[in-house]
């Protein structure tokens, strides 16, 4: 909600808005929590996989963000043979939406501007 520019009389009163102003924005980034795409490897050994996956997002948790980790949702209900294009546009989305992108780089080489795993 904040507080008035103006006091009580209608003058400027700069003084108590920005100090209440200066409160309000530190309470918000005390709470602000960024979103992060976490990028690990599914396919071949899908259950080390997804277990691995779970814990870098846990890991993410601990450090302060939100992980999104699409690769441990879409597979619920999305299939990868007939709804790949689908899944890698979403993936773009989400991306897009991120502050941050976290690779599990032990995992991955770049190659040709696309990522392969190891």
């Amino acid at each position: 909600m904040g507080i008035s520019f103006y006091n009580s009389e209608g003058y400027k009163d700069p003084v108590p808005f920005e100090a209440i102003n200066g409160i309000e924005r530190e309470e918000r980034k005390s709470n602000y929590r960024p979103l992060v795409y976490i990028c690990s490897p599914y396919a071949g050994n899908e259950k080390w996989n997804t277990m691995k996956a779970r814990e870098y997002s846990r890991f993410a948790v601990n450090m302060g963000v939100i992980p999104i980790a699409p690769h441990l949702l879409f597979p619920q209900f999305m299939d990868e043979a007939t709804e790949r294009e689908l899944a890698m546009f979403m993936n773009m989305v989400l991306l897009g939406r991120c502050a941050e992108l976290w690779v599990n780089v032990k995992s991955f080489i770049m190659s040709n501007h696309s990522l392969k795993v190891l």
